[in-house]
């Protein structure tokens, strides 16, 4: 009988995390004070008050169990980052040692910056890095194998002042879009609002299958996806794992999810199956956009560390099986003020809210104007094997409004005013026991990739395995620019109410080709966004350039978010991520055919052909045919399979050959990653051939469905 651990939720929420409350009962009011200060208003930390802080931080942190410190930070490596301190100091006469915390360790790390990713803003020699607490973002303590640790969320930058990592720029276009907010909620006489915020929420999809199969498969081991794979008779055709029953094993595994999450304050509050065998999803409730950015680090790392506990493996990639959906991470997003203000709110009749179809034009004006940019936010080598499929959005920028507002849009652009309205009706069951009510005055599309959800946008382009610090980065900063420009208009209008209904008619009119309320999936919407003038990225090398187009790289420049030099590095970063990532890929397809594969393939044939010389010797005349055609048509797959693997050992060693890291991520994805496609056929077609005895690593029926 299955045992159950039961725990109140409130009990354990944010136990291991320094936060307001904890701070509240710890800190001197007078530390308190200046510590909001220096959060709410941007204030500059002195070391004094630091030095209160991190005492107490230390003591707490003690009290949960916690030996070392480390500061936590975003690289851009795609994963998180740490270096362990201890508290204790130098040994006392007596043998003894002091357990000690300064402001000055609370404040300022420094890590070793030569090996993260720089794109050439530092050189090898150029040593030196600074991490910086982001004292926004509450400190927490993580128990593992290794015992708990005190967690300090930093910023991560170089000795000569450029931005290393995600947080930076992050929290730079957080800055940017506050201070644009307010100038813009100023005009419509709020003077109550101190603060406005990105508000985030990102769902995370992720496949689980067993360890033990996992550790049998190289492929998922040095890549996170599945490199050959022929589909079993059953994939997600019947659409049952879709919100189903969670079996057991699962259900308790994300129960220990949850209570891990729950305890460093991540508000994990959805949980279901997913589309595809052994997909899975975790929604989070909303929060402040850096904060959720962390968050999102936490439930990832969360999710890999409890499965192996359970003898799972989660996975990450974007597709890890070819034939069933991959996984994506929606990224909701809205703007809040400090008193409780969206500004994405519609309210009953959004035709007569001025302030909110000023917001929603120009949030249509900047996801117009910047595509590219927003499309490169969510640019992923895993991606690629998503966007455009008939899985996950298109890889054309859209926007998703919905009947009401589109309605609403129309009536601007067509009369140059709104009068009206659409409402929801009542919902008709048909059924007497059950309640009529009200429905939505609008549908959803889950085709689009960028989409008006009630009161905030759900942009649904990121990669299940990628930070959403880039897309919040982005959007933040794109959306300033926009509110930037209407202000300036607006600041110096003679009549402010007729110069606010000309912009949102003339940004509605000029941006209205964004717009698409239709099915994302069809042949006929990428013509027809062609015809707009829409682009249509299709792989991350395409989108790489939109980082330093010039109009981009002076929306970045003119709230400070990005340098020219920041943008240049990280354009670099990525072609190289690229060719590497592909590059890891083709090489484990080398080793897995030419060690694995190719001989199970000859073991199998030998076999069989011991098989039909036996039959004949024994049976006069008898009919071997069946054997005999088997055995020539594994034969020439095998040919085949010699000739690709042959062919992608040479468009591998042309590849690291080239010099230029845009010609040689481009070679990467026309020509690796080609004949990569060209190896795979004939081994896929052997897995149905072979007796399965005989195949070196466990099927995808094994891995999707045997959990």
């Amino acid at each position: 009988m299955l045992e159950t651990e039961y725990f109140n939720v409130a009990d354990v929420f944010g136990e291991d995390v320094f936060n307001d409350s904890v701070m509240q009962e710890r800190l001197p009011k007078k530390v308190y004070k200046k510590l909001h200060e220096v959060m709410d208003e941007g204030r500059e930390l002195d070391l004094e008050t630091a030095d209160v802080v991190a005492h107490e931080m230390k003591e707490w942190a003690i009290e949960r169990g916690a030996t070392h410190y480390t500061h936590w930070f975003q690289p851009l490596t795609g994963v998180t980052a740490e270096k362990h301190d201890s508290f204790i100091t130098a040994p006392m006469e007596n043998g003894k040692v002091l357990m000690s915390f300064s402001g000055k360790e609370l404040i300022k790390g420094e890590p070793d910056a030569s090996s993260f990713p720089s794109g050439g803003l530092r050189a090898t020699f150029e040593a030196r890095g600074y991490t910086a607490w982001d004292c926004t973002s509450p400190a927490f303590v993580r128990h593992d194998a290794a015992g708990a640790t005190l967690c300090i969320p930093t910023a991560f930058c170089s000795y000569t002042g450029e931005a290393l990592d995600q947080k930076t720029p992050l929290l730079r276009s957080m800055e940017a879009i506050n201070e644009q907010s307010l100038r813009l909620l100023k005009l419509f006489g709020n003077t109550t609002s101190k603060k406005v915020c990105p508000s985030v929420g990102p769902e995370q999809e992720y496949f689980i299958v067993d360890r033990e199969k996992y550790l049998q498969r190289k492929d998922l081991i040095f890549t996170g996806r599945t490199l050959f794979g022929a589909m079993p008779p059953k994939g997600q055709e019947m659409d049952d794992h879709y919100f189903g029953a969670i079996r057991e094993r699962i259900a308790a595994y994300m129960r220990d999810v949850n209570k891990e999450l729950w305890k460093l304050g991540v508000s994990a509050k959805t949980q279901h199956n997913e589309v595809a065998p052994a997909q899975h999803e975790l929604a989070p409730i909303y929060g402040k956009c850096n904060i959720a950015v962390d968050n999102n680090q936490l439930t990832m790392e969360t999710l890999k560390k409890v499965a192996s506990r359970h003898g799972l493996q989660c996975l990450l990639h974007e597709k890890p099986f070819d034939g069933v959906n991959g996984s994506g991470k929606h990224n909701n997003w809205s703007i809040t003020t400090d008193d409780g203000i969206n500004l994405l709110e519609p309210g009953a009749t959004p035709h007569e809210n001025i302030q909110f179809l000023l917001v929603l034009t120009c949030i249509l004006r900047a996801v117009d104007e910047h595509a590219d940019l927003l499309r490169a936010s969510a640019a992923d080598v895993g991606n690629d094997h998503r966007l455009g499929a008939n899985e996950a959005p298109p890889a054309i920028l859209s926007i998703y409004l919905g009947d009401q507002l589109q309605d609403v849009i129309n009536q601007l652009v067509s009369t140059g005013e709104a009068t009206r309205s659409l409402e929801g009706q009542r919902l008709h069951t048909g059924v007497k026991t059950l309640p009529d009510f009200m429905k939505d005055a609008t549908d959803r599309n889950r085709t689009s990739p960028f989409a008006f959800t009630g009161n905030k946008f759900e942009f649904r382009m990121v990669g299940s395995q990628d930070s959403v610090a880039q897309a919040n980065i982005v959007l933040n900063t794109i959306v300033a620019e926009a509110f930037s420009d209407v202000c300036d208009e607006l600041e110096k209008a003679d009549n402010f109410d007729l110069a606010v209904h000309d912009i949102i008619k003339k940004q509605a009119t000029e941006h209205q080709r964004i717009v698409f309320n239709g099915d994302g999936y069809s042949d006929e919407w990428v013509e027809e966004a062609e015809r707009r003038g829409l682009p249509n990225i299709k792989s991350m090398v395409g989108a790489i350039p939109a980082y330093i187009k010039e109009n981009n790289v002076k929306a970045f420049e003119k709230f400070k978010v990005f340098t020219r030099a920041e943008l240049e590095s990280r354009v670099e970063i990525e072609y190289e991520k690229y060719s590497k990532t592909i590059n890891i890929e083709a090489k484990a397809m080398i080793d897995i055919a030419s060690k694995q594969i190719i001989p199970a393939v000859i073991q199998y044939t030998t076999a069989l052909a011991t098989s039909i010389n036996s039959v004949k010797s024994a049976v006069a005349g008898a009919d071997v045919s069946t054997q005999s055609g088997i055995l020539t048509n594994i034969s020439e797959l095998l040919t085949e399979v010699h000739t690709q693997l042959a062919n992608l050992k040479d468009v591998v060693e042309k590849a690291s050959a080239i010099d230029c890291c845009q010609k040689q991520a481009e070679f990467y994805r026309d020509e690796v990653k080609t004949t990569m496609d060209k190896l795979r056929k004939p081994v896929d077609e052997l897995e149905m051939l072979v007796g399965k005895e005989y195949w070196p690593m466990p099927s995808y029926g094994d891995l999707i469905f045997e959990v």
